[in-house]
């Protein structure tokens, strides 16, 4: 009949997450929040990791709360835990596991950026040595890789038996078990000045971006696909710190612009400069993981930055 055709492609019908159980690595800030409160609006629970409890209880609270009173199914609850070690990811895994018989999907999001140089303005090597080399230190190499692009191998292999788990489920029938990998348009970008000139930061980025198709190739057997998200210009703690509301939502300083461009976005409002919005993200997150159809695939989302600067996407 037209109209069960007709009632099964309805949004409601097709991004109803009630039942669904995702975890999100820094699910309590910028577009891990983003992500979390999608799928909190559409009915899933979601548990969120993040460096500090508090913190992770303090947000958890704000949108459970309003949850609660529109009398909305999902909630968020918070575990601390640090995404760069290997132990951590199996606590974690068991930590989810003494609390649910399965989980949905896996968002490796947690991310950091630091490294950053400044352009030198004299054309020598040593100029470009001090710039590149000298201002830039180990441990910024350390930090952004591991938490960006090794943290996501451990806690995808540690949480594999939960998410297999999710076939034997009710929910299964509807939604695939799921990784998806926060990259960003810097995996791909040939200019350093979108990523905020940091070769640290861009090269995590560029591993992730492969790592997503990798695994998805070497997942097959298991019937868990791997998914990516590679954002571009979106208003978060890492493009504006200190501005943070209790919401968790960011907005850039007046006067504060960027050395790239974003050409395609809703209308710039209230002085802030073209970017993503908690909606453009959002729709791409239901997408995800209401398709069955796509596998190891990361999906630009950058206001078509990449289409005004070189790179490789």
């Amino acid at each position: 009949m037209a109209d069960a055709v007709l009632h099964d492609l309805t949004s409601s019908n097709l991004f109803d997450l009630s039942g669904v159980v995702a975890v999100v690595t820094g699910g309590g800030t910028g577009i891990g929040l983003m992500i979390t409160t999608t799928l909190l609006a559409n009915g899933a629970t979601i548990y969120i990791i993040g460096p500090k409890q508090a913190d992770l209880d303090k947000i958890a609270k704000v949108y459970n709360d309003a949850a609660e009173k529109a009398k909305r199914p999902g909630r968020i609850y918070g575990i601390e835990g640090d995404v760069r070690k290997k132990s951590e990811a199996v606590r974690l895994a068991e930590e989810v596991g003494k609390r649910e018989r399965h989980v949905t999907a896996l968002f490796n999001n947690a991310g950091v950026a630091s490294g950053s140089f400044q352009r030198p303005t004299t054309l020598t090597g040593e100029a470009f040595r001090a710039a590149y080399f000298d201002a830039i230190s180990e441990d910024d190499f350390d930090h952004n890789l591991k938490t960006n692009a090794v943290g996501p191998y451990w806690l995808t292999f540690a949480f594999l038996p939960l998410l297999e788990k999710w076939k034997e489920s009710p929910g299964a029938a509807r939604f695939a078990p799921q990784i998806v990998m926060t990259s960003s348009m810097n995996g791909w970008t040939k200019d350093p000045a979108t990523s905020s000139f940091s070769f640290p930061y861009m090269f995590s980025k560029s591993a992730i971006g492969h790592a997503t198709a990798s695994l998805a190739h070497e997942l097959l057997p298991l019937g868990i696909r791997v998914n990516g998200i590679a954002p571009g210009l979106f208003i978060t703690e890492m493009a504006a710190p200190g501005t943070m509301n209790e919401l968790g939502q960011s907005r850039m300083p007046e006067g504060v612009a960027f050395d790239f461009q974003v050409p395609v976005s809703r209308p710039p409002r209230d002085g802030q400069p073209r970017a993503g919005t908690n909606k453009d993200m959002g729709a791409l997150v239901l997408f995800l993981v209401a398709n069955w159809f796509v596998d190891g695939e990361t999906v630009l989302i950058d206001g078509g930055t990449l289409l005004k600067h070189p790179s490789s996407y």
